[in-house]
Order: C-alpha cells, then structure tokens, then sequence
C-alpha cells in the first residue's frame, strides 16, 4: 500500500493461501474490496501476501467458496504491539513507575551549596530558605521561582550586597557577595573641616583640630568650622581635623493629594488552576472552568520538569487568579493634608543623610484646586554638615 504508517496503525496481517484456485480467490478478494499488498508466489503453489487487520473476516468468507487453505503467519502493527505490551504488562507497568519515580526525584531538592559567605551568613541563610520553603526534600514545584528567591533572601539577610541563584540538576547553587564596611582610611594631609550648607550649630564632637564655631551660631556654605591648624603664635602645626559637627538645616518641598481616587484591592478571592505545558501546547490538569470574577489579576508560576539534570520540554504550570475589586476613596480636606504631609516626608527622606533626622516642619501654603490638596511644606532638619577640606598654603 501507498501509505505504510496507516496499516501500522490500524494493524496488518500475513497471509499464507494454499491449494487451489488462488488466482481466483485474489481475483474475488479484489471485487469484495480487500486491499492486498507485497504478494509473494512460492515454487510449491503457495502465496504469500498482506491485508488490513480489518478485512479478516471478508478473507475467510471469500475463502470458504474456493478449495484452498488459509493461514495467518503473522500480525503486524500497532494493535499487536498493544496487545503483547498487555501480556507483559508487569514489565510496562514496571518501566513506566521506574520513568516516573526518576522523574519525580529529578524534581526533588537533594543538596544546598552556599559559596563566598561566612559560617555566620551562611547559616542565616540556610535558616530562611527554610523559611520560604528551599530545603533537601522538597519538590521543586512547590519553590518559589529563582528571582523570587533572591529577591526574598536579599530583603532578609541583611549583611548581603548580592545573592546569586542556580538551580543546577537537584542542587541549588548560591553565590554570595557580603557587605564589606569601607574602612576609614586616615587622612594623610592636614586639613579642615567645613560646612557644606548654611545652618544653625545645633552639637559638636570634634576629636581632632581647633573649633572655631560654637552651639547656636549661624554659619554659611564653606565656613571652617574646626580648623586643622593648632597651636600658639609662637608654634602652630597642621593636622588633619576630625569630628562632627550637627547643624539645622532647611528644605522646602511641595507635595499634593487628591481627595478622591479610585484604585484596585484585592478581594481575598482567588482560583488556581494547574497544567501540563508541552512546547506552546498546554494541557489543564486540575482547575477547570471559568474564574468568575469580573475583574481579577493572573500570576503564572511554571516549574521546568527535569530528568535526571536535564531539563526536559515539559513545564507544570500553575495559575493563580485573583480578584480585585475597585476601591474609590473619599478624603476629607484634613486627611488629605496628612496623607500629603506624609507623602513630603518619605521624599525628602529619599534626599537627605540616612543618619539625618527631621527636627520640626511648618506649612507654608496650602489650597485645594481640581480636586487636590496641594502643599508647600518647610521642613528643618538636623544633619552633620561637616566635610573635610585639604589645608592649601596660603590658609
């Protein structure tokens, strides 16, 4: 036949004809419409040729009206091939769970390697992967994804700068680079300190040099504020001053607030769904249906299935879809004046010394206009103004 894999599939036989009347038992076989391939005559009168598994019966009843012999040599094809894997189907069950329970261990968590960290870091780290669920034992699927991972090891142990993550085969590789505090190096040159902004001397802490300015004076941008040069009129030397020197300090920002706003909150509700992915071809295991929720937001998760370290073209994906409802918020004139006094806070934070601390802050101007609470805030703030400056000849 033309078409060899449809026999397969739908089986074929070998077929031995003896004694008499072959020529016309093909000839009827023929007219009856039974397809008859690779036919093959023997020096003793003997044939030899294929027919679909389907057309059995028609041969025998074809066969019956001719004096001749028929016997089948052989079946071929998937049919037969099933039926023999169902006659040794201890050996077929026995290869698919050996398949199966590799591929489940392929998937499972066997070893945590953790490299440039400390005993100390290290163990802080092993003890929140534990936390969000790395640990020897458990099934990949369940993990979070990799960048999940670094993002929450990095939020959590705070002496790391960077995490790096590598799943290699049932391993989980992490590559760790550690906070390093700057040691101070000390200053070779003598020099002074200075003021790097206008402000009110609020303390002092001077270890090193000559204080040239006392608690609640004024002092303008570059003043000296400890001068590195010591000594009477008689003998005088240059050293490099050293010390703190705490001033107010004054910024103007302008924040504004609505006092209405829409936005989107999750309602709680949510429906996971879970699949099969083969390639761009995706097959729903579990989860079936419609979410039935108006609006919502999807999260996908897919797990990579791996078999013995290799990744195989095969992902369990998972769905979450949340709800989310919209949420319209109404502000009085006052809340919304908090909500901006707030908002000027977090940003001038973004802009002043991490050590800096805001004192005291005054609103300046305030109006509502299209809806919004707008602002001009003046903010005093108490930060260490003091910078080293190199003594030059001629100071």
């Amino acid at each position: 036949m033309k078409n060899r894999w449809i026999t397969f599939l739908s089986g074929r036989v070998l077929v031995r004809a003896d004694g008499q009347g072959l020529e016309l038992l093909l000839n009827k076989m023929t007219r009856d419409g039974i397809a008859i391939w690779k036919v093959k005559r023997f020096k003793s009168g003997a044939m030899l040729f294929y027919i679909p598994l389907r057309d059995i019966h028609k041969l025998r009843k074809a066969a019956r009206r001719f004096e001749c012999r028929i016997s089948f040599v052989r079946g071929e094809g998937a049919p037969f091939l099933w039926k023999r894997l169902f006659k040794n189907s201890g050996f077929l069950v026995g290869m698919l769970s050996f398949i199966i329970i590799i591929t489940v261990l392929s998937n499972i968590t066997w070893g945590i390697e953790i490299k440039g960290a400390n005993p100390e870091t290290e163990h802080k780290i092993r003890k929140e992967l534990t936390k969000i669920g790395v640990q020897i034992g458990t099934s990949h699927f369940l993990n979070q994804d990799l960048e999940k991972i670094q993002r929450e090891l990095t939020e959590r142990v705070d002496n790391i700068t960077w995490i790096g993550v590598e799943l290699k085969g049932t391993t989980f590789h992490f590559q760790v680079v550690e906070k390093t505090e700057p040691k101070k190096q000390e200053t070779r040159s003598p020099s002074h300190l200075v003021a790097t902004k206008k402000a009110v001397i609020e303390k002092m802490f001077v270890e090193k040099g000559k204080p040239l300015v006392k608690v609640n004076q004024f002092v303008e941008k570059g003043q000296i504020l400890v001068s590195g040069t010591i000594g009477n009129d008689e003998e005088t030397k240059t050293i490099p001053a050293r010390g703190e020197v705490w001033g107010k300090t004054w910024y103007q920002t302008h924040a504004e607030f609505p006092l209405q706003s829409t936005f989107q909150v999750f309602s709680g509700e949510e429906k996971r769904t879970h699949a099969l992915k083969f390639g761009s071809f995706s097959v729903p295991v579990w989860g079936f249906g419609k979410t039935g929720f108006k609006n919502y937001e999807v999260e996908t998760e897919v797990h990579p299935v791996r078999f013995l370290g290799w990744q195989l073209p095969l992902a369990y994906v998972e769905k979450t879809a949340r709800a989310t409802e919209e949420y319209e918020r109404s502000l009085t004139k006052k809340e919304a004046r908090e909500a901006g006094r707030e908002l000027a806070r977090r940003d001038l934070a973004k802009n002043i010394p991490e050590d800096a601390r805001i004192d005291d802050e005054i609103i300046l101007h305030e109006e509502v206009e299209n809806g919004k609470v707008k602002l001009t805030i003046y903010f005093q703030v108490i930060e260490n103004i003091a910078k080293e400056k190199p003594i030059t000849q001629g100071d």
